[in-house]
């Protein structure tokens, strides 16, 4: 503002009336104020207007940057965020930084509140924060009464649809490769024992150790390509990542996609549907699941209701190339 003013000749407190849209200019002064400052290239530090409000009107996002699920998260966040006036802060655990210094990051910078993809941390350091600023987590069932809101989607119907549509193909032999205790994995690897009960075929249940990532899934493939007995008709993976592993090992082996074995993953991030992927796997409504985690954010600033929230968004299984009917054997 002194830049501007100097460049004007008049005072720095007629430059900020002016940029602050108040009374007291006459609009030929403000239209030189305006040109001054484009010619100068002064942008108004929204930052630091809103820190001198009290607010910096900024949401913290933890995330895990390998996870495709969780960056079409993000991607999605935004657009609601800027339509109700957030910023975003991003802040990502790696192999080599943990979620706790990822989300100590966002509180350092100002995060009003925080928004959190997935996260493996203890419920209890999950309460600990929601005692200390807004929290909505993303894609994971607590079972305590943390005071933080909570966006997901129904695990357990999207995989009971998972062995429903490969039974309905003619498959029996169906395995899963769980996720461990990653977000969603426990509920998905219940919901296929259910089923697979509901369809007579519980001595076919066989859990393969596994996670939610392409190595988990390559682990898996190569322990079912090892063993003594048959390939399993079809494998149901807890999510994509994991999926994506096995199609690459069984690929590799010589395996065909899905005339000797289908392969159906969980979340339909945009890697699933590449040409050369094409995989079957159940979608999450990530555009819906990111509104409406900003939104709970939103209204647990404004004070519009008490945290403690639970919103679920049905699942859909989406049929691409790696889902066929069995072949004789």
């Amino acid at each position: 503002m002194a830049d501007v003013a100097a460049e004007l000749g008049v005072s720095r407190a007629l430059v900020s009336l002016v940029f602050r849209d108040q009374p007291g200019a006459s609009p030929e002064t403000r239209e030189r104020v305006f040109e001054a400052a484009a010619r100068l290239g002064y942008k108004p530090d929204m930052a630091a207007r809103l820190l001198a409000r009290g607010r910096s009107k900024v949401l913290g996002v933890l995330f895990t940057a390998r996870n495709p699920h969780h960056v079409d998260l993000v991607e999605a966040i935004y657009p609601t965020a800027e339509e109700l006036g957030y910023d975003l802060v991003l802040s990502a655990a790696v192999p080599s930084r943990d979620e706790h210094k990822a989300i100590e990051a966002l509180v350092g910078h100002r995060s009003e509140a925080l928004l959190l993809c997935g996260p493996t941390i203890s419920e209890e350091d999950i309460a600990d924060l929601g005692a200390r600023l807004p929290v909505v987590v993303l894609g994971r069932h607590l079972k305590g009464s943390a005071a933080v809101d909570i966006v997901t989607s129904y695990d357990r119907p999207g995989a009971r649809e998972v062995v429903d549509h490969l039974v309905g193909l003619g498959h029996r032999d169906i395995a899963h490769v769980d996720g461990g205790s990653r977000p969603g994995a426990p509920e998905r690897r219940r919901a296929y024992r259910d089923a697979m009960r509901a369809h007579g075929l519980a001595d076919r249940i066989r859990i393969i150790p596994g996670n939610h990532t392409e190595e988990g899934g390559q682990d898996a493939a190569r322990t079912m390509l090892a063993d003594d007995a048959t390939l399993p008709t079809a494998v149901f993976a807890s999510n994509d990542q994991c999926a994506i592993g096995l199609l690459d090992v069984f690929t590799r082996a010589g395996v065909k996609i899905p005339e000797q074995v289908s392969i159906v993953g969980y979340d339909d991030s945009h890697i699933a549907g590449l040409s050369h992927i094409d995989l079957t796997t159940v979608r999450q409504d990530v555009p819906r699941l990111a509104r409406l985690a900003v939104e709970a954010a939103d209204e647990q600033l404004r004070g519009a209701r008490e945290p403690g929230a639970t919103l679920k968004l049905e699942s859909k299984l989406v049929v691409r190339g790696t889902s066929g009917p069995p072949t004789q054997r």
